[in-house]
Formats: structure tokens, C-alpha cells, sequence
């Protein structure tokens, strides 16, 4: 069934974009119903091979902080990192495409698939944010790179703050006001609490670097077990890349459910090693930055669902108040585990690598 609230292109809109691509004589054009759906994709078969067309969503695109993801994607692209090249307008030699006050980009089609939580591909997950790690070390922009991010962040609690009214006409917590305005406030002390210990474990004083900030399962490709992409660069910043890291062990362990209701409140532990363990087998995170990873991944937890609760009442289609409830189990259940799980990462076994085939231990 069509998504009805899925933005799309119409013929004439595309027949003007290409038009100022060299792409030969075009074969087929597919709609992709994936990602935002403000931001429409197609898919081109065309005499020069295969591409993927995408139009920004206009409330979520800066022309400075794209200038800055397509400086760091060539740089990247030339080190052989994977990701899909961006592909320049023949007229204006950019790597967007600014028409009508629409920003579009143009891709080589990357083929592969989504992530299955197989344990090869959760290692390679974190192997490849190393690697990324590794690849931006020599990357210079001529502008200063933002530096915010989700640990301690005003924004968070700005947000935390603003929600129980802002939802507060929801029918959803129509009797419940009390419960919401708890819910919010358990998250505020978690987040103060874990900010403060993720600072006593060492955070600031790490080195900083760029980092992704976005690293999860639906901003990569997979084929083979392997990492075959990443996409979207918009939110790169300097921070510890232990902040990458933690966001990335989370978001790779969630353990989730058809119906978001039954989504258990543990992560699952085994990916969650399975990625450490894949990105320590390129570059070793220190005791330090081990310390820190618990605490933050609380905090990044929070952090996610806040911001767009605040501002649209909503996480993707799912109503907010219900979205913070099951946050906040699984914030309970980190808090709660945390110390026995920083035991885990500071311990010195090699914990997941000896399952894994030895074509998976290298990259």
C-alpha cells in the first residue's frame, strides 16, 4: 500500500534534475519507500550504470552543513572508505543540485541490504566505525566544526522540560498528566546523573575527533556480512569518538519487536560485545573511554527519543507518551546494569571474536 504521507517526485520534476546529469539514455526510474518520508528517493537504471536521486527534506537542510558532509564524503571516498560517491552536475560541477529553492543529490547505487543482526554483520559494524575513525584523521575543512552533541546537552533538557505540555492535549495522556510529568522527570534525573558520571569516569578529558554521530543499522548497507555503506554524514562533529562508539553499541543492541509495546527492556548483550569487540580489532579504546561507555549510552538513549518528542510530539509515527514509557524501562534497565556491564568492557578477555570466522576478524 502507497504511504500517503510519502513525498514524491512528479515527471517533470525529475525530467529537469536529470537534465543536468550525464547519465545517458535512462532505462527505469523506481520509487524507494524508505527513510525520511520527506525526502523522496528513486532509484535509475540508465546507460552509465545505476544511481539513486534524492531530494533534501527542506525543514532538515542546511546548504553549510551539507557543504561540510560532501567536503568530509569526498574525502572519505578517496581513502576507499564505503559509502556511495556522490556524483557532481555537469553544468555547475557541484554535488548538489540547488533548483527552485529544492536541494537534490545524486548517488552511485551501492547494492546490498538492511542489517539482520547477525553477529558478522554487528562486528563489522563496529569494525567500520574504527575504520571511519582511522579515515577522518586527515580530513581539514576551511570552516570550524560544530561540536555539540548528546552528552550533557541543553537541548535534552530543554526538551525534557517542554514535553509534559507539549503533549499534554494528546488524547493519549488525557488522565494522565501525572504520569507523563513523572516519566519526564525520572528521564531529567537518569540524564543528569549518567551525564555526571560519564564526566567522573574521564570523558573530558578525551581526545576529540570527527565523528559520525549517526551510526546505526539504517544509515548502512550490508551484503556478505559485510558493511557495504554508510550514509548520511549531516550531523558530523568533533567529540570523543567514544561518544560514536557508545551510540553505536546501542543502537546496534536494542532488542525490538513488532509491536513496540513488547519490546524488552535489555539489550542484547552479545551484540553489544560483538561491536566493541569489532571495533577494538582495529583501533583499542582505552580503559577511560570503556568507563564512559555505559553512562553514555543512557544518555544517548534519552537524548534520541527528546528531541523529536519536543518538538513534534512524536518518535517517527509512534505517540510519545507511550515511546517515553518504554524508554524509560530500557533506561532502568542500563542504569541498573550498568556497573556489571562496565565490569564486562574493561575486563580483559577477548569476549566475541573466537565465534567469528577468521574473514570476519579483518578488514
Amino acid at each position: 500500500m502507497k504511504d500517503r504521507g510519502r513525498q514524491t517526485f512528479d515527471a517533470g520534476e525529475l525530467s529537469v534534475v536529470l537534465s543536468h546529469y550525464e547519465l545517458g539514455v535512462i532505462e527505469s526510474i523506481t520509487s524507494f519507500e524508505r527513510g525520511s518520508r520527506k525526502s523522496p528517493k528513486v532509484g535509475i537504471v540508465c546507460e552509465k550504470g545505476k544511481y539513486v536521486l534524492k531530494r533534501r527534506d527542506p525543514e532538515r537542510t542546511s546548504i553549510t552543513r551539507m557543504r561540510l558532509a560532501h567536503a568530509l564524503q569526498a574525502h572519505l571516498h578517496a581513502a576507499g572508505f564505503p559509502l556511495p560517491a556522490l556524483v557532481r552536475a555537469v553544468d555547475s560541477g557541484e554535488t548538489m543540485l540547488v533548483l527552485r529553492n529544492r536541494v537534490y543529490e545524486l548517488f552511485e547505487f551501492v547494492p546490498g541490504h538492511q542489517y539482520r543482526g547477525l553477529d558478522a554483520e554487528t562486528f563489522d559494524a563496529g569494525a567500520t566505525l574504527a575504520s571511519f575513525h582511522q579515515k577522518v584523521r586527515g580530513f581539514t575543512y576551511e570552516e570550524k566544526l560544530p561540536t555539540s552533541n548528546y552528552h550533557d546537552a541543553l537541548a535534552v533538557r530543554t526538551g525534557l522540560n517542554a514535553i509534559p505540555s507539549r503533549l499534554s492535549e494528546h488524547e493519549s495522556v488525557t488522565g494522565k498528566q501525572g504520569e507523563l510529568l513523572g516519566v519526564a522527570q525520572a528521564l531529567f534525573d537518569t540524564y543528569d546523573r549518567v551525564a555526571e558520571r560519564a564526566d567522573h569516569a574521564g570523558l573530558a578529558h578525551l581526545e576529540v575527533c570527527v565523528v559520525h554521530s549517526d551510526w546505526h543499522p539504517g544509515n548502512m548497507l550490508f551484503r556478505h556480512d559485510r558493511v557495504a555503506a554508510v550514509v548520511d554524514y549531516d550531523s558530523v562533529h568533533y567529540a570523543g569518538r567514544v561518544l560514536d562508539v557508545a551510540n553505536g553499541m546501542l543502537q546496534f543492541s536494542v532488542a525490538t519487536d513488532a509491536r513496540p509495546e513488547n519490546w524488552p527492556d535489555q539489550l542484547d548483550e552479545n551484540r553489544l560485545l560483538q561491536f566493541m569487540t569489532g571495533y577494538e580489532s582495529l583501533s583499542e579504546l582505552s580503559v577511560e573511554e570503556k568507563r564512559c561507555l555505559a553512562p553514555l549510552m543512557i544518555e544517548a538513549l534519552i537524548a534520541e527519543c527528546v528531541v523529536p518528542i519536543a518538538a513534534t510530539g512524536f518518535f517517527g509515527r509512534l505517540q510519545g507518551f507511550g515511546f517515553m514509557k518504554i524508554v524509560r524501562r530500557k533506561v532502568k534497565w542500563l542504569e541498573d546494569h550498568a556497573e556489571r556491564l562496565t565490569e564486562l568492557f574493561t575486563s580483559d578477555r577477548n569476549v566475541g571474536r573466537s565465534s567469528l570466522p577468521a574473514s570476519k576478524q579483518a578488514k
